[in-house]
C-alpha cells in the first residue's frame, strides 16, 4: 500500500499513521529521519506501537524520534523540541500522526518561532 506523504518542502514531509512495513518505502523516497507525533494506544490496540516502528526504522538506517502530541493540545515545550529535532536530525525528515494534520500543525508552529 502506497503511503500518502504531503511534501511541505525538500526537507520535510508529513504522513498519516505509518505501519512498520511502510518504512522501506519511506527510505526509498529518500527520507533520512522519522518523527512519531502520535501517542501509543491513541488509536486503540490496532495501532502499531512506537517501539516496533522505531526498531524497524533503525534497522533500515533511519534516524528516529518519538515526540507524542495529544491532538489539539500542542504545548510550547513540544514546539521547542520539534524545532530542535528538525535542526539536528538528518534530512529530509518525515513526521507522522493519525492523519498528518497534527504533525503539520506542529511544523507550522515551529516556522512561526524560528
Amino acid at each position: 500500500m502506497s503511503l500518502a506523504i504531503a511534501c511541505h518542502n525538500d526537507a520535510f514531509g508529513t504522513a498519516p499513521q505509518i505501519d512498520p512495513t511502510q518504512l522501506e518505502e519511506i527510505v526509498a523516497q529518500g527520507y533520512k529521519s522519522v518523527i512519531n507525533n502520535r501517542p501509543d494506544f491513541e488509536g486503540g490496540p490496532g495501532q502499531p506501537l512506537n517501539e516496533v516502528i522505531e526498531a524497524k526504522a533503525k534497522s533500515l538506517g533511519l534516524h528516529y524520534a518519538y515526540l507524542p502530541v495529544v491532538s489539539g493540545s500542542i504545548t510550547p515545550e513540544q514546539v521547542i523540541e520539534m524545532a530542535r529535532l528538525l535542526k539536528t536530525l538528518p534530512g529530509p525528515v518525515l513526521a507522522f500522526c493519525r492523519s498528518g494534520a497534527r504533525s503539520t500543525n506542529l511544523y507550522q508552529l515551529v516556522q512561526q518561532v524560528r
